[in-house]
């Protein structure tokens, strides 16, 4: 069996930028087996799997894995799915139906969950991120799928070269260190740290902005912002707190197109 594949570089409008996220295009639901055997084999920090061949006006099967696990929520390669399938798109994911259209200035807009933090005591994390943070923290929280880490200034989560294999033993996701911008036209900052789920860090991260806006709203007092993940490879989220969902803004750029070979045999579901 043949199917579809693209690499895509989301929240970005420049190739070998942003977050690159592998796009698999399927007839029909897939296997699970075959579908991480896939994800591990392009060794992106998410690839997504999305269903193309059912009726045109249902939401449009969306799954997501990293190298080593399926994950219930993820921006860039949902932004990546619909920059490939282009228009207003539907789709049915483990985190309920998410939409996606194309704003004015040509971003793609990801209609997400919101995901409201709470106060956390977890300061047994600090010294893995090391540059003393410990001694800048501001705040500690969990939003529903990571540890959140406010730091004083910005110039220390640019900065951080944190322990991964210490990191890797904290409960949830990922961790998330996040400061107030410190560029003209940048509201927040922020770097991502995932290697319990195989992505030691991750270039740019959709959904850890659901958490970022609420959190970051509450204290700057605007619904509308923009932010910097601060990663090697570095990119670009706008962000709009609408009540209990939240609007995620970006570019995307396709810099692989091709067919993936299945191989004989491929699990695929009938």
């Amino acid at each position: 069996m043949i199917v579809d594949a693209y690499v895509v570089d989301a929240f970005t409008d420049q190739p070998f930028a942003g977050n690159p996220a592998g796009v698999v295009l399927l007839d029909e639901p897939a296997d699970s087996t075959w579908m991480q055997h896939v994800a591990a084999e392009f060794n992106h920090s998410e690839t997504a799997f999305v269903v193309v061949g059912g009726p045109a006006d249902e939401a449009k099967p969306l799954r997501w894995f990293t190298p080593t696990t399926e994950v219930d929520l993820c921006g860039h390669a949902t932004l990546a799915t619909a920059h490939v399938l282009g228009g207003e798109q539907r789709f049915d994911t483990r985190s309920g139906e998410l939409g996606c259209s194309v704003r004015d200035d040509g971003m793609i807009e990801l209609d997400f969950p919101a995901q409201p933090c709470s106060a956390s005591e977890e300061t047994e994390v600090l010294p893995a991120l090391g540059q003393r943070a410990e001694e800048h923290v501001d705040h500690l929280a969990r939003s529903e799928f990571d540890l959140i880490v406010q730091l004083s200034d910005a110039s220390l989560v640019r900065q951080l070269r944190p322990d991964m294999s210490a990191l890797a033993d904290v409960p949830g996701r990922g961790i998330t260190v996040t400061a107030r911008g410190d560029r003209d036209g940048v509201d927040v900052v922020s770097r991502f740290f995932a290697p319990a789920v195989g992505v030691p860090e991750d270039p740019v991260t959709g959904s850890a902005h659901c958490a970022l806006a609420p959190w970051w709203a509450d204290r700057i007092g605007r619904t509308e912002l923009f932010a910097e993940q601060a990663s090697p490879r570095g990119g670009f989220v706008r962000m709009s707190l609408r009540g209990d969902r939240v609007a995620l803004a970006g570019h995307a750029v396709t810099v692989l197109g091709g067919e993936l070979s299945a191989g004989a045999g491929a699990p695929l579901a009938r």
